[in-house]
C-alpha cells in the first residue's frame, strides 16, 4: 500500500483522472460505469454497519487480488493470501486494517470462496488512523448482481472492475458528492 494522505478530503476540483460517483454510474477518464453503492446510500456522517457509502474524496490506497484467479492488474497490486482478513472491530488498535488469522476479534475474510473480492480496490476512509465507530473496509470490488447493494462499498461488473483497476494512479481519487 502507498503512504496515506488524509481521508475524506475535499470532493471539488474532481479530475478525470477521478473515480466520480454520480447518480447513474462512477464516470473514470471519459467512460461511465453502472454500480452499486451502500444499502444506506451516500451518507455524510458514516457509522460502521450503516450500509452507507461516506460522501467525500478517498485516495485509492492499494489494490488486493486473488493470485489463484487472476493476474496482477496493476504492478503494485498485492497478493490476498489465505489467512487475510479485515479488521471490523472498532474497539481493536486494528480496526479498519488489513490483519492475518488467526486474529481474535471481527475481522472480515478478503480470501472468501465466492468471487466478491477476487479483485479489491481499497480507499482510505477512516484510514490510516482509525477512528473506532467511523466505519471500516469501503472497498471498490466486484457486485454480487446488477442493483444489490453493498455495506458501503461501491461495487461494478467484474470486468468493469477489471477495467479500471487496470487504469489506476498513485493519483486516483474515489470521488463521492
Amino acid at each position: 500500500m502507498r503512504p496515506a494522505r488524509a481521508s475524506g478530503g475535499n470532493i471539488s476540483g474532481a479530475t478525470t483522472g477521478d473515480l466520480v460517483l454520480g447518480p447513474t454510474g462512477v464516470h473514470f477518464l471519459g467512460r461511465r460505469f453502472p454500480c452499486t453503492i451502500g444499502r444506506g446510500g451516500v451518507v455524510a456522517d458514516k457509522r460502521e454497519g450503516d450500509g452507507g457509502t461516506p460522501v467525500g474524496a478517498h485516495e485509492i490506497i492499494g489494490v488486493l487480488y486473488r493470485p489463484d484467479r487472476m493476474t496482477p492488474p496493476v504492478p503494485w497490486a498485492r497478493p490476498i493470501g489465505p489467512r487475510d482478513l479485515w479488521c471490523d472491530d472498532p474497539a481493536q488498535p486494528e480496526y479498519n486494517h488489513r490483519v492475518r488469522a488467526p486474529f481474535g476479534a471481527s475481522a472480515e475474510a478478503l480470501r472468501r470462496a465466492d468471487p466478491l473480492y477476487d479483485l479489491v480496490i481499497l480507499t482510505d476512509w477512516n484510514w490510516p488512523v482509525a477512528r473506532p465507530g467511523r466505519g471500516s473496509a469501503i472497498f471498490l470490488h466486484r457486485w454480487r448482481r446488477p442493483g444489490y447493494p453493498t455495506e458501503g462499498c461501491v461495487a461494478f461488473d467484474p470486468a468493469h472492475l477489471r477495467w479500471i483497476a487496470a487504469r489506476l494512479t498513485p493519483r486516483t481519487r474515489l470521488i463521492v458528492r
